[in-house]
């Protein structure tokens, strides 16, 4: 039978864990053994990571001071950081591992190359795609659906600190109420915030679904890629 193939976002914020700031080792060890019991069920695993625990390039260039281009190298330049910590922590966990990078580093990580990346999944590797698109102006949202749809994942599955998308922040609403199922153009001209407009579109263009669910359950990843939607919400 094929190989499932599928990328998972990860959020930077996340990596932070209860700090708000930089890399909690316990959070990379987690998501470590999440990777790797996809990698022994046999599924091929890409990763894009933010850089939001580090900086992003938005939020640096608010007053002014920084450009906003130069706000968004810096975020790349976060997702290398961060690229790097899940590398050494799936490396730990016994998986094999290659980065590469939308900018050229080469004494950190591969450029990135399509038909290199994809001959990575087909041996079993997991691939990190850090530094974004190379471009700014595109967030990390849209850089793992590109990449996606580059290496013919089957599915984008965003992995946060909610286990779904909801009508309003649920965190502020008690009243939140959980989307199990949203299309393509709902998630468009509501502008519900499960990704940006263009990484949706992009999604759409490409008949790509998005699963958004909580990073911090165990085995949560596995579970949803066998069929259990339960605890998560799809966009497509």
């Amino acid at each position: 039978m094929k190989k499932q193939r599928v990328l998972v976002k990860f959020s930077g914020e996340a990596l932070a864990g209860e700090s708000g700031y930089g890399i909690d080792t316990k959070i990379l060890k987690f998501i470590a053994n999440e990777i790797k019991t996809l990698i022994d069920n046999g599924i091929e695993v890409a990763i894009v990571i933010g850089g939001g625990n580090i900086i992003r390039g938005v939020t640096a260039a608010e007053d002014g001071i920084i450009r906003r281009t130069s706000g968004d190298y810096m975020g790349m330049l976060a997702t290398v950081i961060n690229g790097v910590a899940v590398q050494e922590a799936c490396e730990h966990a016994g998986l094999e591992v290659r980065m590469q990078t939308a900018i050229k580093m080469e004494q950190i990580a591969e450029p990135y190359i399509n038909r290199k990346a994809v001959r990575h999944l087909e041996k079993g590797r997991v691939v990190i795609f850090a530094a974004g698109t190379g471009n700014p102006f595109f967030t990390t949202d849209t850089a793992a659906t590109l990449r996606a749809v580059e290496v013919g994942a089957e599915v984008i599955i965003k992995a946060t600190k909610v286990d779904g998308v909801y009508d309003k922040d649920p965190h502020k609403f008690d009243d939140a109420i959980k989307l199990n199922t949203i299309s393509y153009d709902r998630a468009l001209t509501e502008h519900i915030n499960v990704m940006d407009d263009t990484s949706i579109a992009l999604a759409k263009e490409n008949s790509l679904p998005i699963i958004v669910c909580d990073m911090f359950v165990e085995n949560n990843l596995l579970e949803i890629i066998n069929g259990d939607h339960s605890k998560c919400s799809i966009v497509k």
